[in-house]
């Protein structure tokens, strides 16, 4: 529906639906957005375990993430309410379920939107976490713990990246390593780029979001504001 409405009516319309927010939630919303970027996002790969996918939103939801890209060349993402606690309904999930291109769609249209392409991988050349640029928007890759990123995904990474591991596992969690590369980006890049929070173009569309998400029968409320104009 948003992209049918100007910027205008946007505006007037979070104005109107914020009259049936608490003052408190109204604050929350406030604080909470100040914070958001799209500078980083992350992109699941074939993901399949719920509890895995579900750490995962609600990790990025932590760390002000506001952008999770998900390919379903194989398996079919599904959350877990009970580990997610919500979050999803607070990100802008985004679903490539094309059976043969999805990750090739998905890549192309991040590089798009001006990504980098950082792939995570185990591979002995892969850059550390730490030596990754971050002079421009990017987008990390994460795949299944057993089979990791598809050929075709390492091959049209920008850049590929590890996170450096000194015991005898040579692997984590993906949720861990989620957690741990975006603690990392989020802290490094928002100390650096005047870019990384969200332009107030942004803040309308994702407010009107997290409006919507959270007042009983919004829908309905919308539909009569919208008529009425």
């Amino acid at each position: 529906m948003d992209k049918y409405l100007d910027k205008e009516i946007k505006i007037r319309l979070l104005n109107y639906l914020s009259t049936f927010a608490t003052d408190n939630r109204l604050l929350k919303f406030e604080e909470i957005i100040s914070q958001r970027t799209k500078y980083v996002t992350v992109v699941l790969e074939n993901i399949f375990q719920s509890h895995n996918a579900s750490a995962v939103l609600r990790t990025c939801d932590c760390f002000g993430i506001q952008d999770v890209h998900i390919i379903e060349n194989e398996n079919h993402f599904n959350v877990n309410s009970d580990i997610a606690l919500g979050s999803s309904k607070w990100l802008n999930v985004y679903k490539y379920s094309q059976k043969q291109n999805a990750s090739k769609i998905c890549l192309e249209n991040l590089k798009n939107k001006g990504y980098a392409i950082v792939a995570t991988s185990l591979h002995e050349k892969a850059l550390k976490l730490e030596d990754v640029p971050v002079d421009k928007k990017i987008a990390v890759i994460f795949g299944t713990e057993l089979n990791g990123l598809t050929k075709e995904t390492l091959q049209n990474a920008d850049y590929t990246m590890k996170i450096p591991m000194y015991g005898f596992t040579e692997s984590l969690n993906i949720s861990v390593s989620v957690a741990i590369a975006m603690f990392y980006f989020t802290n490094k890049i928002r100390e650096k780029s005047s870019d990384y929070f969200l332009t107030e173009e942004e803040k309308v569309d994702v407010m009107l979001n997290w409006m919507r998400n959270s007042i009983n029968k919004c829908e309905l409320i919308e539909k009569k504001f919208l008529s009425e104009l």
